[in-house]
């Protein structure tokens, strides 16, 4: 069976392809109704984490919860063994994912639309979804999880190049050689995406792509919780009513319409009103901070062509339902907007299309982040920064890239601080989101090779050996580094593991 995975900050969807057709998955939850996603929370319960449905039924009782925990994978620095706090106990972040989808797999076999099909030992093809700028911890992480669950990962695909196949597949008839291109604008639950991609029958060429980590539905959820608590006159709530009133902030923010005019929320049991126009005031900042964000696509965009030559704008995401969204994304690019019909589901429509071996689909993607290293200089009285990979790169296919570099050491050891960045400017030094990747020091003399080097100082020295730094980038966009010494022999292996 061959599946998309849209592992969602607040909800994750799944969607199947069947005979050219991709319909989203509907799960059973705890009433016996049937919704078409699976919640992205964790409880505890008797000191133990539980999952979707069998979550939020527990916070209903008072248990503590854990919302947004994909936000936590775009944190700098985060690792497999990032702690996270549920109530009163802190667990591993990888050990949390791969319960929230071995808990997803489990309610696909025994409570969903597959149940039928869907046994233990079923071969689940997968495709899942990470953020255009995720970074390589959250990539490996995602990949990670989703193999220790169970499921067969064939690729991670970026969130808006998923519903640029689901664009395709549903609005194919937009696009001609004269009018190939659409800008995805793909707000959900936390993370805000957009990516420029070139359209070929059923190729498709991502050009330029653009995000911010910590914005989304869960955000405009929050700033609609504050409005209602200002007019209940209530100074503060407690845990439990406070996340009572997010639910209630979410459930009332998507049955907006473009006539509503009033927003109707429970504050700790107490009906409050909210004006529409107050709520959209206040959110209007974060609906154009993402507008801005997605500027230099749609600069790309028109470039060299008329604005009646290109396809528009297509919007997806749970967030893009705000009737707010389209209407300022108008005002400010004055084009068509296509809105998918289906907008949570889009990613994960697109994304069963990509498993799908006969949907006759392609995609070339790129790497979205720059990849580089800061390393001493002059005895270690500078700092100098190399890029060693552009946020240009484009993924490979199949198999991997490799990149050698070969020079002569001129210090006894090397001190290699590898990130990832989201640019870099004038003078090449990195900027914006900057996320560390390794710290690593290498013995050049070898007598110093397998010793604890943490405290030996950087010394200039004319004799050094002939040093092989190699970058593989595979095509999930992870990277490993491995530096030689070609003299001894002597190799030092980094990769997220």
């Amino acid at each position: 069976m061959y599946l998309g995975v849209d592992f969602g900050t607040t909800r994750t969807i799944v969607a199947r392809a069947d005979r050219g057709n991709y319909p989203v998955v509907g799960f059973v939850d705890t009433e016996g109704d049937s919704v078409e996603h699976f919640p992205s929370v964790i409880a505890l319960v008797d000191n133990e984490p539980v999952f979707g449905f069998e979550a939020l039924a527990a916070a209903r009782d008072g248990a503590p919860l854990l919302r947004s925990v994909k936000r936590l994978l775009g944190e700098p620095g985060v690792s497999a063994t990032t702690q996270v706090d549920i109530g009163p106990r802190s667990f591993a972040l990888l050990d949390l994912l791969t319960g929230f989808l071995s808990a997803l797999r489990q309610h696909l076999i025994e409570h969903s639309d597959l149940s039928r099909e869907l046994t233990a030992r079923t071969a689940i093809t997968t495709v899942a979804s990470v953020p255009a700028h995720a970074h390589g911890a959250q990539r490996f992480l995602t990949l990670e999880a989703f193999r220790a669950a169970g499921f067969e990962v064939t690729g991670l695909v970026n969130e808006p190049s998923a519903a640029g196949f689901e664009y395709t597949h549903r609005l194919g008839g937009t696009l001609n050689s004269r009018r190939d291109r659409v800008l995805v604008y793909d707000l959900g639950g936390g993370t805000f995406d957009a990516s420029l991609v070139s359209v070929a029958g059923g190729a498709h060429d991502v050009l330029g792509s653009v995000g911010v980590n910590r914005l989304g539905g869960d955000d405009f959820d929050a700033v609609l919780g504050d409005l209602a608590l200002v007019a209940s006159r209530r100074p503060s709530l407690n845990e439990t009513a406070s996340r009572a009133l997010l639910a209630e902030c979410q459930e009332a923010k998507e049955r907006l319409s473009p006539q509503s005019r009033r927003i109707t929320v429970e504050v700790d049991g107490r009906p409050v009103l909210v004006t529409v126009d107050d709520f959209y005031a206040a959110v209007t900042p974060l609906v154009r901070a993402s507008i801005d964000a997605m500027a230099p696509l749609v600069d790309a965009l028109d470039e060299g062509r008329p604005r009646d030559q290109v396809a528009g704008l297509y919007l997806v995401g749970g967030g893009s339902g705000l009737p707010l969204v389209p209407r300022l994304l108008r005002e400010r690019f004055g084009r068509r907007v296509h809105r998918s019909p289906y907008p949570a589901a889009s990613t994960a429509i697109g994304l069963a299309i990509a498993a799908d071996p006969d949907s006759g689909f392609s995609l070339a993607d790129r790497l979205w982040r720059g990849f580089g290293v800061f390393r001493e200089l002059d005895a270690g009285r500078a700092v100098g920064f190399d890029q060693l990979l552009d946020r240009r790169t484009e993924l490979p296919s199949s198999d991997e890239i490799t990149i050698r570099r070969t020079y002569r050491a001129a210090h006894n050891l090397g001190w290699y601080r590898f990130v990832e960045y989201a640019d870099v400017d004038a003078k090449g030094e990195p900027r914006g989101d900057l996320a560390p990747f390794a710290e690593v020091r290498f013995p050049f003399a070898p007598e110093l090779q397998g010793r604890e080097l943490s405290c030996v100082p950087v010394a200039r020295r004319d004799d050094g050996p002939l040093i092989e730094e190699t970058y593989t980038l595979d095509p999930n966009g992870i990277i490993t580094v491995q530096i030689t010494d070609t003299s001894t022999g002597y190799t030092q292996t980094h990769a997220l593991r």
